[in-house]
């Protein structure tokens, strides 16, 4: 079973944190860094999970949401969003556009593990 991740993040702490995070447990971590192409970004590289970080600049990392989903190939792509905004309004937004898990800033170590591992394992199932 392959492990790519892409996160798509603009806080270079972040980054640097779950990428040493999730390459530790096995993962292959890819970073972008913009919203304006993640679409591009996300259909090129075909990862297995999204990481995506709801304010980024150039688009919002909603509107990448809605986009990917209204892409056949990516409908089911398991997507965690990260958020400083931790609000129920963001929250239910999020659910709306199809995410897979939302996660408010900060955030354990652990729990970004978990909830990456839970994400791959609940898209492998048939």
């Amino acid at each position: 079973m392959s492990r790519h991740v892409l996160l798509i993040e603009d806080e270079p702490n972040i980054i640097e944190a779950i990428r040493f995070l999730l390459t530790r447990d096995g993962w292959r971590v890819d970073t972008h860094c913009d919203g304006t192409d993640a679409v591009q970004v996300i259909e090129a590289a075909k990862p297995d999970l999204v990481i995506l970080d709801l304010m980024l600049p150039g688009k919002s990392g909603m509107d990448v949401l809605r986009d990917v989903r209204g892409i056949p190939e990516f409908a089911e792509l398991p997507v965690l969003m990260l958020t400083a905004r931790g609000q129920s309004r963001d929250r239910d937004m999020a659910e709306k556009a199809g995410v897979s898990r939302f996660m408010t800033k900060p955030f354990s170590n652990a729990e970004v593990v978990t909830a990456v591992r839970d994400l791959l394992a609940q898209a492998s199932r048939p």
